[in-house]
């Protein structure tokens, strides 16, 4: 019966920490811009190759 509560203790903690770094990732603007890699394949690229 103790083992539980060590798992129950050791997964709340765990948790904590995925939470601390997704709050950490969100702070540093990981999530800021969600619009642009779905509509960068419709992105010409072809300007970038007839500048070189």
């Amino acid at each position: 019966m103790s083992v539980i509560y060590i798992l129950i203790i050791v997964s709340l903690c765990v948790a904590v920490v995925f939470l601390a770094v997704f709050f950490l990732a969100v702070k540093n603007g990981q999530f800021e811009d969600d619009e642009t890699p779905a509509i960068r394949m419709l992105f010409n690229d072809d300007v970038k190759n007839k500048q070189e």
